[in-house]
């Protein structure tokens, strides 16, 4: 079946879904594949459950006309969800970024709405199955929408942007992460650019840092849209007002000021939020709008989080980590002021490669320069540890817990998702 006559059934049956345990009427399911399963298997399951038709690309499984059989299931995904977009015609801004995407994307979102019926990237489905269904949920009455894109190879924000087709972009900034799948920094700026590279072909525009001189030297021959914590050129300008511990930032357009107070702890969060209303002022959401948006956004999905248990008050941040997000969450930590008895439990930055050792050992180094009481999880922060406690897992910090009981301290938790430090809030 071809591409044309798929999207036909797509417009009578207008939900996508990977699930075979959720298919609601009018429905498509399509039969993915991954290390420890294949939909396959499960597409008659999709359709006793409701979906009208099956995506499947394994001849055994076809039963019937509801089963619709083609060369590769998630290949026919993308292919579809690239027709779809070049339907409408709406503006459609590509987030990618080594951190802050998914909290410049919540930010970008919220303050949009003030104003658009917006589509955006729900949670973290920015790969190459989050990217085309959530295209797949574009219909006519959005009026903008959002993308967020992630990478951790060569050439992944290029099979991103080919399919979502961005009118305007923003790279958050470059920083040390998935190394080990990239092989060096540079291939990391390169991969992140792939997002200028399409917009300086497509005539779009981006929304830039002008602080950042590794975004600068790539952003060459593109319209931009500026906002900076240090240059009052930028289209918006801004620097952190307050930090206790939630900060509240006071951010200049057209030589007029707005302070706006945030639910956010982290003064790294500064350029997440100037880039929201450097996005927002060119979409023509009026400031106190912008502002209130901002004011009115509450992290989640553990991300930058301030809990208060019954012992003890929590900054999480596990949702992932790498050498540039864990220097900046730990800066952040030792310059707040008003909180006392700081504690840090940091768990191991994953997919390093060559470059784990030395980056461990810098955050080590910080730790002891910060003088702050860290316990330790994972086998990389084991080989470079010198004072501090360690534990080879979070299992066995947490059985370490059940004898050691911690009360009174603020504390930051910090670290790679594959390390799951969030088994410990509960304890802690």
């Amino acid at each position: 079946m071809n591409v044309t006559d798929l999207y036909k059934l797509f417009l009578e049956n207008p939900t996508v879904t990977t699930d075979s345990r959720v298919c609601p009427k009018k429905s498509i399911f399509f039969a993915l594949k991954g290390e420890n399963f294949d939909g396959n298997l499960f597409a008659e399951k999709a359709l006793e459950n409701g979906a009208s038709y099956a995506i499947i690309d394994n001849p055994t499984q076809k039963k019937d006309d509801r089963f619709i059989l083609v060369d590769d299931a998630l290949k026919t995904l993308q292919q579809l969800a690239a027709y779809h977009r070049k339907q409408l015609n709406i503006p459609i801004i590509g987030i990618t970024g080594t951190n802050g995407k998914t909290t410049t994307k919540e930010l970008t979102a919220a303050v949009l709405s003030k104003k658009y019926n917006t589509l955006y990237t729900q949670g973290n489905l920015n790969n190459h199955i989050g990217v085309p269904l959530t295209l797949l949920k574009l219909n006519n009455s959005h009026e903008i929408a959002i993308v967020e894109m992630g990478a951790n190879h060569p050439k992944e924000i290029k099979n991103s942007v080919d399919l979502v087709c961005p009118t305007h972009g923003i790279i958050t900034n470059v920083g040390k992460a998935h190394i080990e799948g990239f092989g060096s920094f540079e291939n990391i700026i390169k991969t992140k650019a792939e997002l200028y590279d399409f917009l300086r072909e497509t005539s779009g525009k981006i929304f830039i840092n002008k602080d950042n001189i590794y975004l600068n030297n790539v952003a060459i021959n593109l319209e931009q849209l500026t906002y900076s914590t240090k240059d009052t050129s930028a289209t918006i300008s801004g620097k952190i007002s307050k930090c206790n511990p939630f900060i509240s930032v006071k951010w200049m357009l057209n030589n007029t000021s707005f302070e706006t107070n945030t639910q956010l702890i982290g003064s790294y969060n500064l350029e997440n939020i100037l880039a929201a209303i450097c996005i927002g002022n060119h979409f023509g959401v009026c400031p106190n709008d912008i502002s209130q948006a901002i004011s009115e956004y509450l992290p989640q999905n553990n991300r930058s989080q301030l809990t208060k248990t019954e012992h003890n008050q929590l900054i999480i941040d596990t949702y992932n980590a790498n050498p540039t997000s864990m220097e900046a969450a730990l800066v952040n930590f030792h310059q707040i002021e008003n909180i006392s008895n700081k504690v840090v439990l940091l768990g191991d930055m994953l997919e390093l490669g060559d470059d784990s050792k030395q980056e461990h050992l810098r955050i080590i180094k910080l730790l002891d320069d910060f003088k702050l009481k860290a316990f330790l999880v994972g086998r990389e922060f084991m080989a470079v540890a010198t004072h501090q406690q360690t534990f080879l897992s979070i299992n066995d910090f947490i059985d370490w817990l059940r004898e050691n009981h911690l009360a009174g301290h603020s504390i930051l938790i910090k670290g790679s998702h594959g390390i799951h430090l969030e088994k410990a809030i509960q304890h802690l």
